[in-house]
């Protein structure tokens, strides 16, 4: 086999398993297909030399180690499915070499540290529409040679559909960190699941730019902070889960999400500091206030406040005013302090003259 100048070889579901044998020299080959095997072994090292590789698939093997560095060198890779494996360590930077790159599958290894940031260097996965591929050569054109989890279900494509398909998958993993922010650079991504990691901080603000996308999974992880308004904003998602997270907050509106939502109850589960429709737990403030009017609070300002505040107001201006006049005008001065004698005369002799007629009545009883 080795021998033969391969441009195509699928060797997927078989029982086939141990290590997949050596062949030093295939550089012409684009399709190697070993997938639902029992394959077994590192990292083909063998494959750094097929330098015209376009679709890999290990998945659903018995592969285990680490993945090579080299796997950046491979540089006309689209397809790299590695998923159902026992892979562990890094994911290698070098990966963002791989500029064709549009779909990419880890998911089901034991695959730690963090997602790579760069993610912009993907160029194929910015694109609305990445270049055709023409595998009129690889297999008939009605075969299935891809398998995608997406939207909560196994989606099948062949040799012509696979063009349609974008996606990166990093599902059921142990990736930790956050979500690099340049991942919304991707606006080509049809399918992102990060579901059933530890990957912790706050869902990218901008997640909203990703155009195309059409399935987001972010369930399972630690993810907190606030749902992005943004995320309104992608019309053509069609299947969203952001359960058991540590979310929080008020719940973006709009009538995507309220059809995922009709149509999914359960993409919120397990999150439980968000509020808000369409949930049945309010928001805190969402309540009237108890005592008081609260009409003219949307204004800006609370009426009882303003009625006491002028109020005390009027009353320093006025007591102002009587000082001011006292002080600079003798005559008023004067005519208060007579008017203020007098008044204490009165009261005075009222008390003295109440005070005899009580006496007066206590004795002759």
């Amino acid at each position: 086999m080795c021998e033969l100048n391969l441009v195509a070889l699928d060797l997927s579901n078989n029982l086939f398993e141990g290590e997949f044998p050596w062949c030093s020299s295939l550089p012409s080959m684009e399709s190697l297909l070993l997938s639902n095997n029992n394959f077994s072994g590192n990292f083909p090292s063998w494959l750094q030399n097929c330098s015209s590789l376009v679709f890999l698939d290990l998945g659903v093997n018995k592969f285990y180690g680490r993945l090579p560095a080299w796997i950046g060198e491979l540089v006309n890779l689209r397809f790299l499915q590695l998923n159902h494996n026992m892979f562990y360590g890094d994911i290698p930077v070098s990966i963002l070499n791989l500029i064709l790159l549009q779909h990419f599958s880890l998911a089901s290894n034991n695959i730690s540290g963090s997602v790579p940031s760069s993610l912009s260097k993907l160029i194929a996965m910015t694109l609305e529409q990445p270049p055709r591929l023409d595998p009129y050569y690889w297999l008939d054109g009605d075969t299935d040679i891809l398998s995608v989890v997406m939207k909560q279900q196994e989606l099948k494509y062949g040799a012509y559909a696979i063009n349609e398909m974008v996606g990166i998958d990093l599902s059921l993993n142990h990736l930790t960190g956050g979500i690099p922010d340049e991942i919304t650079s991707l606006n080509g991504l049809l399918n992102l699941n990060l579901s059933r990691n530890q990957l912790s901080r706050k869902i990218p603000v901008k997640i909203g730019a990703m155009k195309s996308l059409e399935s987001l999974d972010l369930s399972r992880n630690n993810l907190s902070g606030e749902i992005p308004a943004s995320l309104s904003d992608l019309t053509y998602l069609s299947s969203m889960d952001l359960s058991y997270n540590n979310l929080a907050g008020r719940i973006p509106s709009g009538r995507q999400l309220d059809t995922l939502y009709t149509e999914n109850p359960s993409m919120y589960n397990g999150n439980i500091g968000l509020c808000g429709p369409p949930l049945e737990k309010s928001c805190p403030g969402n309540n009237a206030p108890e005592h008081g009017n609260n009409q003219g609070s949307e204004n800006g300002y609370d009426p009882v406040l303003f009625f006491y505040f002028g109020q005390a107001a009027g009353f320093v201006a006025g007591l102002w005013a009587v000082f001011c006049a006292l002080l600079f005008k003798r005559a008023w001065r004067t005519a208060y302090f007579r008017l203020f004698d007098k008044l204490h005369d009165n009261v005075y002799v009222f008390a003295i003259v109440t005070w005899g007629r009580i006496t007066s009545s206590a004795t002759t009883s």
